[in-house]
């Protein structure tokens, strides 16, 4: 390949990993076992110009390796979009295959105009195994057409290219694995220890056509399980920024206990924040509800913040459509953008959520802002359902926004698997389990261990103590030491 084209599919797999249709985490995959590593390159049809660059690398690469055929088929249904801008830009007509044919109109599995004895050319997004290539191929041969190549987008070199030779059928692909992970390596974008690991979950993971494996079933231990990984492996992955610098505090200062300085006061907040600075990574604030505000209590938390090392977040709870959030973060006596590093925001208005937020940061300020969407809620009652959920962490992970979310407020490990994003579970408190108005508490212990919690909230806990430094000091500690004991195991 030229060098015109290597450097644009270097640039290509760094936009892949930026917009997260190449993702590190725990990954149930078809054989049956957990890969750490995915590709979900159905995204890319969101981003025009990732869809264009990519067709334009197929179609060089066609040309090069003068793979001619009559028509071109795309695996269903991921490869399709490519395959109809690969047969655009090479005026080659082309087929579509059904997974399964209509019981009404003509029945066919294969739609297209072809006579017996055409040739035609595969186009797949990812190979694992090559089943998909090979029942596309199946399929058309069935109907007399004749394959002998395949071109694909990403080969996870899991066995897939022998596989299919086997059945006389060249596979080709733009990108191996181990490029791509090599290429983010070289641009800074992962460590060496991630490229490690998967290069010997890959080595221990061949797999047959069949779906069964090479040798025996693998016991492949994953190291991207979230909640077995350090905060300072999980900063590697991270797409936010903002996530990034608060995996890195809270691993250095040894602390993953937020505050929740729910006060009315000035001069409450300022002294809970001076006294348990030195034991939190967080400050959360309701600055709405501080009776006598001022840009004054702002400019003394930021003080407070840099002198304990620890990031300020306003828990506003942004719900509304975009033009409106936008204001609220931005405008008003509060100017929530200007100083809280993370705010909470439910999902209710979809991915405008972000869009709003965005806008009301500025560009310099954008990769010091981050923000958490509401996921899953302690109260007993709430409306929050497993499809809001699972939109939420969808919001968090895929799209254009995913370098904003710094994280999801929820109540389970099994909200999102995403390593680079941060489980922010509130309602923590030693000796309660729920309070007059329903409010659920856990234990640290149950919160960070069970619950897969990356950051404990508590909030009366420590406002209500006898001594608040104590008590801070307890909950940092016990938090800690469940982090710690959690990913021991």
């Amino acid at each position: 390949m030229i060098a015109k084209d290597m450097a644009q599919m270097k640039s290509l797999a760094i936009k892949l990993f930026e917009i997260n249709a190449f993702k590190f985490g725990d990954f149930k995959m078809k054989v049956g076992i957990n890969s750490p590593v995915y590709f979900d390159l159905r995204v890319i049809v969101s981003f025009p110009e990732v869809m264009q660059t990519v067709s334009d690398l197929l179609v060089s690469y066609i040309k090069e390796q003068q793979l001619t055929a009559k028509h071109v088929c795309g695996v269903p249904y991921t490869a399709l979009p490519l395959a109809t801008l690969v047969s655009v830009q090479q005026n080659t007509p082309m087929l579509v295959r059904r997974k399964e044919a209509k019981n009404y109109g003509t029945k066919k599995i294969i739609e297209g105009i072809f006579n017996a004895g055409d040739t035609c050319l595969i186009v797949e997004d990812v190979v694992t195994s090559g089943s998909s290539i090979l029942d596309t191929v199946n399929d058309l041969t069935r109907e007399g057409i004749v394959v002998t190549d395949a071109v694909v987008v990403v080969d996870r070199e899991q066995g897939g290219a022998a596989n299919i030779a086997k059945h006389s059928v060249r596979m080709h692909s733009l990108f191996t694995l181990s490029f791509l992970l090599n290429t983010l390596l070289e641009a800074g974008k992962i460590e060496r220890d991630t490229v490690d690991a998967v290069a010997k979950y890959i080595a221990a993971c061949q797999i047959n056509s069949d779906g069964t494996f090479a040798n025996d079933k693998p016991q492949v231990v994953n190291d991207f399980v979230r909640t077995r990984m350090p905060y300072e492996s999980r900063a590697n992955l991270a797409k936010c920024e903002l996530a990034k610098q608060l995996f890195l505090l809270m691993s250095t200062k040894k602390t993953n206990l937020c505050l929740a300085a729910d006060l009315t006061k000035c001069e409450e907040i300022l002294d809970v924040a001076e006294k348990c600075g030195p034991y939190i990574c967080v400050l959360k604030t309701h600055i709405d509800i501080v009776e006598d505000f001022s840009q004054d209590l702002i400019r003394q938390l930021q003080n407070l913040a840099k002198k304990h090392n620890f990031l300020i977040m306003e828990d506003r709870k942004f719900a509304d459509i975009a033009n409106t959030v936008s204001h609220q973060y931005r405008d008003g006596i509060y100017r929530i953008s200007e100083w809280a590093d993370l705010v909470t925001a439910h999902s209710l208005s979809g991915r405008s959520i972000l869009v709003g937020l965005k806008a009301g940061v500025t560009t310099a300020d954008s990769k010091n802002r981050g923000v958490f969407l509401l996921g899953e809620m302690s109260a007993p009652g709430n409306l929050i359902d497993d499809k809001y959920k699972e939109t939420t962490s969808k919001i968090a992970t895929e799209g254009s926004f995913v370098d904003f979310v710094a994280g999801v407020v929820c109540q389970s490990k099994e909200c999102f698997s995403f390593p680079g994003l941060i489980q922010l579970t509130p309602g923590v408190k030693i000796d309660e389990t729920s309070d007059k108005l329903g409010q659920q508490y856990n234990t640290p212990e149950h919160v960070i261990k069970d619950k897969g919690g990356d950051i404990g909230v508590v909030g009366r806990g420590i406002l209500q103590a006898k001594c608040i430094e104590t008590a801070a000091a307890l909950y940092r500690d016990r938090l800690w030491a469940a982090y710690i004991d959690r990913v021991a195991k």
